[in-house]
């Protein structure tokens, strides 16, 4: 078969690859199109293989709540330039990923590689493609799952998708939705370090004191204060770094902790918030 040039630019549009590689990719496959479709995903395999130890920390956070708002899912994919990132076929593939996992629940990103996504194709077939057609390291680095059985859960995106947080709350039905999206929206802005008080860990509380009263002994304080203007510095402490105790950044007259009270009092139920989830795109992950 006559490996023309129409040929090569119908497999260029098929893929995205380069017109060199198109031609190559026919020529060893004899001019057969499928064939050379799965020459340049295994040739996109190879190189993503090859750059694995290239950075990949541009890409993007994806969010997605089921329909019945009970389940919400965070994933992160990565890439190594925004330019890539910002590609209708990476957000494409992202999408296809986070709604693979929100129907399925994998275990692993691992697990998750093998199951069909909604576009009909694995998701490491779809990975395999997107390799061949933008040729950088393209990885899915994590996700995570929130179910809530008594209540929904709330998602919210932000700064061009590279924040992504998920909040799985108690006793809230639809009607708490733009609250939940409020509260989302908190932990992204807020960036808190856990829900409440009762979840900082004694040592730290400790440390912090001993911080503060190291502080105020330096600011020349008289003794018998400096515990008291520790235990001052460390109530900021909490209204930094709890959820519930941050000032709301849509009302700085209220708490988290005022917010929910209004929800609870208005619905009938009481509302509170079990555990948040935030992806920082290329953070470091403990």
């Amino acid at each position: 078969m006559d490996i023309t040039s129409d040929v090569i630019k119908k497999l260029r549009d098929k893929t995205g690859a380069g017109m060199m590689d198109c031609k190559r990719a026919l020529e060893a496959s004899n001019g057969d199109m499928e064939a050379a479709i799965d020459f340049l995903r295994k040739k996109g395999a190879a190189t993503g293989a090859k750059r694995a130890e290239r950075a990949a920390k541009e890409g993007v956070i994806a969010t997605r709540v089921s329909a019945d708002g009970t389940v919400g899912v965070a994933v992160e994919v990565n890439c190594e330039t925004d330019f890539v990132g910002r590609s209708d076929d990476f957000t494409g593939f992202a999408t296809n990923v986070v709604e693979t996992i929100l129907r399925d629940r994998p275990a692993s990103v691992e697990a998750l590689a093998g199951l069909k996504a909604p576009a009909g194709k694995t998701v490491a077939e779809l990975l395999n493609d997107l390799l061949a057609k933008v040729g950088e390291k393209i990885e899915v680095r994590r996700f995570q799952i929130l179910a809530s059985a008594d209540g929904s859960v709330s998602s919210y995106t932000h700064l061009g998708s590279k924040i992504g947080v998920l909040v799985e709350f108690g006793g809230m039905d639809a009607s708490g939705a733009q609250t939940g999206r409020d509260v989302a929206m908190q932990v992204a802005a807020m960036n808190p370090m856990c829900v409440s008080r009762d979840e900082v860990s004694k040592d730290a509380i400790e440390r912090e004191l001993d911080i503060y009263r190291t502080q105020a002994k330096n600011e020349g304080k008289k003794d018998q204060i400096v515990e008291r203007i520790a235990s001052g510095r460390l109530e900021k402490y909490y209204q930094e770094v709890c959820l519930l105790d941050q000032t709301f950044i849509k009302d700085p007259g209220k708490t988290i902790k005022d917010v929910l009270a209004d929800l609870s009092k208005s619905s009938g139920k009481t509302v509170t918030v079990r555990r948040f989830v935030r992806f920082h795109l290329g953070e470091e992950v403990k």
